[in-house]
C-alpha cells in the first residue's frame, strides 16, 4: 500500500484548491473557520455553487452524471474544501440516498430523484430514528400500509437532522411485522409538503434547533416512491448506514479545528505548558492515525476491495476526536470559552478575545453540540460489537 500522492493527484489537488477559493464565498467561510451558525442559504449555496460546477455529486460515477472521481481524489476534494473553510456537504441526499437510489433504485426513480439531487436543489432528509428505536433501529414502529397504488404512512421519527429544511425525506417504515424485525422493513421516499407530514423542531443544550421530530398522519406516498422491492428495505439501510459512517469520520474537519486549537494556546500563552503540548500532541498522533485509517480504506476501494466492514472503527474514532478537540479548544481558552447568551450571539456579540480571534465564545455551543457524535449514526457502544463481530471474529 502506498500512501504518498502521486504527481497526477497532487495537480489536481492544486485544481481544486484555486477553484475552491476563486468560488467560496468569503463570509461563509469565516463563520466556518470561527464556528458560527451557518443559515440554510449558507448551506444550500454553497451546494448549488458546487452543483453548477458538477462537483456536489463528487462521489458518483460518471454514468449517473458525477464526475467519476477516484477514491483519492474525493478525498482530496474533501481535504481542500474543509481547510479552506467551506461548510460541509449537507450527506442525506448527495452521500446517503444517492448511492442507494443508484445501486436499487430503477431508471425512472433515477432519472427522477438524482439530478436534483446533483444540483443542490433539493433539500434531503433522513427518516430513520424513531423514540425507542436508535441503535436498534430494526425495531422500528413507523408503518405503511399499501393501499392500491399509495401507502398509507403513520408514525413519528426523531433526531431529523435539519429537517425543518427538507423538501423530500427518505424513510424506513414497517410494512410487514411477520418474521424477523428486519424482514418487514421498505424504503420509501416521502414528500415533506404532503398533508399530514409535520416537522416539530427540538431546541439542543447549544440553542440551536439542529434536529427535528417529524410526524405522519395518514400521509399518502405513492407505491412508486418505493425504492426496490417491499420488505426489502433492511438491506438498503445497511448499504446506506455504510455511507454514512465513514462520512462522519470527518478526518478533515479534524485537521482543519486542530490548527485552531495550537492558535488559541499559543495566544493564550499555552503552548509552552508541557501538559497543554502533550494533548495536543496526543490528539494529532490520533488525527495522523486516522488520516491513515482512511487512506487505507481508500487504497482498498481503489483496489476493487470492500472496506465498508470497517466504517463503524471509522465512525467510532472520528467521533471520539471531535469530541475531544472541542473540550481541548475550551480548555485552552479558558473563560473566554465560557460566555454562552444566545440572545446576545443572535444579536452578533462574540466576546473579545486577545490574539484578534474574536469567536472563542461560541466553543461553549460547539462543545455541547459534540456531546452528539458519539451517538449519532449508531452508538459507538453498538458500533464496537459489530467490529468485534465482523472484523475480529
Amino acid at each position: 500500500m502506498d500512501l504518498n500522492y502521486t504527481p497526477q493527484e497532487q495537480a489536481f489537488r492544486q485544481e481544486v484548491r484555486q477553484w475552491v477559493q476563486a468560488h467560496l464565498p468569503q463570509e461563509v467561510a469565516y463563520k466556518v473557520h470561527n464556528n458560527l451558525r451557518l443559515t440554510r442559504d449558507d448551506l444550500q449555496g454553497w451546494a448549488k455553487i458546487l452543483g453548477k460546477k458538477g462537483w456536489l455529486a463528487y462521489g458518483w460515477p460518471a454514468a449517473f452524471g458525477g464526475p467519476g472521481w477516484n477514491a483519492v481524489e474525493r478525498h482530496l476534494f474533501e481535504e481542500e474544501c474543509a481547510l479552506a473553510g467551506a461548510p460541509r456537504i449537507i450527506p442525506f441526499g448527495p452521500v446517503m440516498v444517492a448511492p442507494v437510489i443508484m445501486a436499487y433504485g430503477n431508471e425512472e426513480q433515477q432519472k427522477r430523484f438524482l439530478p436534483s439531487i446533483a444540483s443542490g436543489e433539493v433539500w434531503w432528509s433522513q427518516g430513520y430514528s424513531e423514540p425507542g428505536s436508535g441503535s436498534d433501529l430494526a425495531s422500528l414502529k413507523t408503518k405503511a400500509e399499501r393501499v392500491g397504488d399509495h401507502y398509507i404512512v403513520n408514525g413519528q421519527k426523531t433526531w431529523t437532522t435539519l429537517g425543518q429544511y427538507g423538501d423530500w425525506i427518505f424513510c424506513l417504515v414497517r410494512t410487514s411485522s411477520e418474521g424477523k424485525p428486519q424482514t418487514g422493513i421498505s424504503f420509501l421516499l416521502i414528500d415533506m409538503k404532503t398533508p399530514g407530514v409535520t416537522v416539530r423542531p427540538i431546541k439542543l443544550l447549544d440553542g440551536e434547533c439542529e434536529v427535528n421530530e417529524v410526524f405522519f398522519d395518514n400521509v399518502k406516498v405513492p407505491a412508486e416512491n418505493l425504492i426496490g422491492e417491499e420488505n426489502q428495505g433492511w438491506t438498503y439501510a445497511k448499504h446506506l448506514l455504510s455511507h454514512e459512517r465513514t462520512n462522519i469520520a470527518d478526518v478533515n474537519r479534524s485537521k482543519r479545528e486542530l490548527e485552531r486549537l495550537k492558535r488559541v494556546a499559543q495566544v493564550q500563552g499555552l503552548w509552552e505548558d508541557v501538559r497543554c503540548r502533550d494533548e495536543i500532541a496526543k490528539l494529532e498522533v490520533d488525527i495522523v492515525a486516522l488520516e491513515m485509517l482512511v487512506l487505507r480504506v481508500l487504497s482498498a476501494v481503489s483496489s476493487g476491495r470492500n472496506p465498508l466492514d470497517i466504517a463503524g472503527l471509522l465512525k467510532i474514532k472520528g467521533s471520539e476526536i471531535q469530541q475531544r478537540y472541542s473540550e481541548l479548544l475550551m480548555l485552552a481558552a479558558g473563560p473566554y470559552s465560557l460566555p454562552f447568551i444566545e440572545e446576545a450571539m443572535s444579536a452578533g456579540w462574540q466576546g473579545d478575545f486577545p490574539g484578534g480571534d474574536a469567536t472563542v465564545s461560541v466553543l461553549a455551543s460547539t462543545y455541547f453540540n459534540y456531546r452528539k457524535t458519539t451517538i449519532y449514526g449508531g452508538s459507538n457502544e453498538v458500533q464496537r460489537n459489530i467490529v468485534a463481530q465482523t472484523v475480529l471474529g
